[in-house]
């Protein structure tokens, strides 16, 4: 069975989509309605802008949603997952490409929660960090053993977590995980702590509008953050989407999860290869590669 997968924040690179616009009707027409809806030539930035500028909060999420949008809707008949799953802000895109979310709704979801997010980081300084080297189950203890806001927020890979918090948590958690054995441990070069509590804002921001849109039974399971569980529920899959921003990514148990459900090649649909390398690290059995269109 063919995995389809899903990148998240991070995998926005200058000049992304360019190709796509030029070569392909469908994808033209995703990137000229995405620039009416948001009301800015979003295209401009993506195809023309410097990679500062795509790092921007109401750009960058909506640059990779609407990018792997297109790489789908390009593919034609040849889109044919029997699973999917993203990647935090790449579940949005599994979503919509799936038939769950209607892009219009996909995209102005996506563009509300970007901008909730960073209003959550302004009120309150807060950073992430990269674990390297350590189990799932010795980050997670030690950072409940910290004072402070302090959690894991992405499960990225067998002795790969990111975890989110206030600066001095994770300064502290950092000098720890480093006692008992950590690789590395280094603070990432992010707006704030996502993943975390100090994201409660933006999630109760982005559940009312989550409540007020309508979610269809996608084509395929879609296996979400939030449970590493194969969903197709409307409600269900609503539900875990309010819970996301405050919940940790368990991409790892989410693949693994596939795995076990009979996923033997996964086609990563959008900017980069990030996903990819992450499955390599799970098991390099299975076959990745980009979705071609």
């Amino acid at each position: 069975m063919t995995a389809y997968i899903f990148p998240g924040q991070g995998a926005q690179y200058p000049g992304m989509g360019q190709d796509l616009y030029e070569r392909f009707t469908e994808a033209k027409e995703v990137f000229d309605e995405a620039n009416r809806l948001l009301g800015f030539d979003i295209t401009n930035v993506m195809f023309s802008g410097t990679e500062e500028a795509l790092k921007e909060t109401a750009v960058t999420q909506p640059s990779i949603f609407i990018h792997s949008y297109a790489v789908a809707r390009a593919a034609g008949d040849d889109f044919q997952p029997g699973m999917v799953a993203g990647h935090s802000l790449g579940e949005f895109s599994a979503l919509a490409a799936t038939g769950s979310l209607r892009f219009e709704d996909g995209l102005l979801l996506v563009s509300k929660r970007a901008n909730a997010m960073q209003k959550a980081c302004e009120a309150e300084p807060s950073t992430m960090a990269a674990i390297l080297g350590l189990d799932n189950e010795t980050v997670q203890d030690t950072c409940e053993q910290v004072d402070g806001t302090v959690v894991p927020a992405n499960f990225n890979a067998p002795g790969q977590v990111v975890i989110s918090g206030s600066h001095e948590a994770i300064n502290q958690t950092i000098d720890n995980l480093k006692a008992k054995g950590a690789k590395r441990a280094m603070e990432l070069s992010v707006g704030g702590a996502f993943h975390s509590p100090v994201m409660e804002p933006a999630r109760d921001e982005l559940a009312h509008a989550l409540e007020n849109t309508t979610f269809r039974q996608p084509s395929c399971p879609v296996y979400q953050n939030v449970t590493a569980e194969a969903a197709t529920d409307p409600e269900t899959i609503q539900h875990n989407l309010i819970r996301q921003l405050t919940a940790p990514v368990k991409w790892t148990q989410s693949v693994e999860q596939m795995i076990a459900d009979g996923a033997e090649t996964f086609l990563e649909v959008g900017p980069g290869n990030v996903l990819q390398n992450l499955i390599k690290k799970i098991d390099r059995k299975k076959t990745f590669r980009s979705l071609e269109v």
